[in-house]
């Protein structure tokens, strides 16, 4: 039973578990859906790869039951594949799918900046503007690709948690992983996505000072930009 093998862990892993408990005040089973989450995202898990929720625990510092539950969770997420008999894998990344993911964030990212820079309070867009400062003094060309991809990541949910609607944060969430994941399987053979990146700057101050009509446009042109580039690959 899950419980009898939680209780024979070391007491180092016991004490990484109680650490990773207090983290922001997360239970371990949100503490190893985000974790998990961002590696199969940036594909620091490749496609493909067996899950095994005993060797995870161990590497989270944290027991196989809330692995198991976080696992169930990336399954509805897309991110994990569970079958019966076989096991479970790290999803495939099918590019096929890219134009059904565009079709939907084409609708809801303009939505999501729109009622960002409607509703967003005033911390939030203290902090959006901060953001879009760093990116504009960083030499994009020339960071690496973990960076790009960390910042495109904190512009996006930083734009969806401002946005005031907890459903339609979740949605976007969902399907920029997916389209991220897109991403990291073809960038090798992309352009520079520097300028891709820069994108952020003028969405994030159109936010920040209320444009929502500006932000809603460029939010939009992002999301088809992104699409043009990565079919640019296929």
């Amino acid at each position: 039973m899950d419980t009898a093998a939680d209780s024979t862990e070391p007491a180092s892993v016991a004490r990484l578990a109680s650490n990773a408990e207090e983290l922001g005040g997360l239970t371990l089973a949100d503490y190893a859906t985000n974790v998990l989450r961002d590696r199969l995202i940036v594909t620091d898990i490749p496609p493909g790869t067996p899950m095994n929720d005993e060797l995870l625990g161990r590497e989270l510092g944290i027991g196989r039951t809330p692995v198991r539950e976080a696992i169930k969770r990336l399954e509805s997420e897309h991110l994990v594949s569970i079958y019966p008999r076989r096991g479970t894998f790290a999803a495939m990344v099918d590019i096929t799918d890219l134009a059904e993911i565009a079709e939907i964030r084409g609708q809801l990212e303009p939505l999501a900046a729109s009622r960002a820079a409607t509703f967003a309070s005033e911390s939030a867009r203290s902090a959006m503007l901060n953001l879009a400062s760093t990116l504009e003094s960083l030499d994009l060309a020339a960071s690496d690709t973990a960076t790009l991809m960390r910042y495109d990541l904190e512009v996006h949910r930083s734009i969806y948690a401002a946005n005031g609607n907890k459903h339609l944060e979740g949605v976007l969430v969902k399907y920029d992983n997916l389209a991220t994941r897109i991403w990291c399987m073809v960038i090798d053979r992309l352009p520079d996505v520097s300028d891709h990146i820069a994108e952020h700057i003028d969405l994030l101050r159109y936010i920040a000072s209320g444009e929502a009509e500006k932000a809603s446009r460029t939010a939009y042109e992002h999301v088809t930009s992104f699409e043009q580039l990565v079919r640019s690959t296929i």
